[in-house]
């Protein structure tokens, strides 16, 4: 169930009890307000490891990235920082035990994905014997059905403002942590319209893309990360977004890639199809603005790398045609952390 305040959150109405009336209420309740404005005033936080491999290295937080669709669950003794970016119309998920300080982050994408995975979410955060008090966080998403500010107007006329990718996407995650028998003390909400800025063209655009989780005082910080700080593994782990839509093993779940008692990441080995390497050489015939609107949900909210990555998620899949030898006899690529902080195959 969800909490604001401390208290158990309700509508009056039983009739209003979708995700949908819940998400509409909870966006205006004052307590959210208050956090999201604060949240918004928090300068991003830029993290970036050099492109060289200087002693500088060593200074940098002990962090977990995740890319969309996954999670990772992170101990505060082997872990500093979890987070993500790359949102637009995804939603950050953020759950921690106020107890033990295990703290779990997902890129959610897709309505379908959020019942199990936030039973994978749960699965070590959640000691199963006990009532555990756990702080939510829900950064990204926003307005990308319309361009119009959705304030004032009936209920039923917010709702069709936020149809679109984001909206159905936060109902569901609130829907589902509401019928949950869990206590989820609701921190942050900092979705769909708090997260909406206009640009010179009037186009809705996210104002944050990612964020943080600092593991040892649970706090929430707007963030980014470069290319090298999106690791290990980065293109691999893109190639598997794109394969798992073909896998039905991994319908309806979120990518596991990170061992939280390890501190370990194990990127499984995985297999991609002709169709994929077809759409592959497809997508690399098209000049970047239909690569744009072929493969983004919100072309014009994109982060200013999305094509970039693309093609290169393309051109790793044109050279490397058969996926056993990016997996040498079906191995499991697994990366150790360094004495410096950085990842390393093993």
């Amino acid at each position: 169930m969800i909490y604001v305040g401390g208290v158990p959150f309700s509508i009056d109405s039983e009739s209003l009890s979708q995700g949908s009336d819940i998400l509409l209420a909870l966006i205006g309740h004052p307590i959210l307000v208050s956090a999201s404005n604060s949240l918004k005033a928090i300068p991003e936080r830029k993290l970036a490891i050099p492109e060289d491999s200087g002693s500088d290295r060593s200074r940098h937080s002990k962090c977990v990235y995740i890319f969309q669709r996954e999670y990772a669950t992170v101990d505060p003794a082997l872990v500093d920082v979890v987070g993500t970016d790359e949102a637009t119309t995804c939603v950050g998920l953020a759950i921690r035990n106020r107890i033990s300080g295990m703290t779990s982050v997902a890129h959610m994408d897709s309505p379908n994905v959020v019942d199990r995975g936030l039973s994978q979410m749960l699965n070590v955060v959640v000691n199963q014997n006990s009532n555990e008090e756990l702080d939510v966080h829900l950064i990204g998403g926003f307005e990308d059905a319309s361009p119009l500010h959705a304030n004032g107007g009936t209920r039923s006329e917010s709702k069709k403002r936020f149809e679109g990718h984001s909206f159905p996407l936060c109902a569901r995650i609130i829907e589902t942590l509401q019928k949950s028998t869990e206590r989820f003390h609701l921190q942050t909400l900092h979705v769909l319209g708090q997260n909406t800025r206009w640009d010179s063209e009037g186009n809705a655009c996210p104002i944050f893309h990612g964020f943080l989780v600092e593991t040892s005082t649970g706090s929430v910080i707007p963030a980014s990360f470069n290319r090298n700080s999106r690791c290990p593994d980065e293109i691999v782990r893109r190639v598997r977004l794109m394969a798992c839509f073909e896998d039905p093993s991994w319908h309806g779940k979120l990518l596991e890639t990170y061992d939280t008692h390890g501190d370990r990441f194990i990127i499984a080995p995985f297999s991609w199809t002709k169709n994929l390497l077809q759409f592959a050489l497809t997508v690399r015939e098209l000049s970047d603005v239909e690569i744009l609107l072929a493969c983004s949900t919100s072309p014009s909210a994109e982060v200013p790398d999305f094509v970039d990555n693309e093609k290169r998620i393309c051109d790793f899949l044109i050279q490397n045609q058969d996926w056993k030898e990016v997996f040498p006899m079906k191995k499991p690529h697994i990366f150790v952390r360094s004495a410096a902080g950085t990842w390393t195959m093993q």
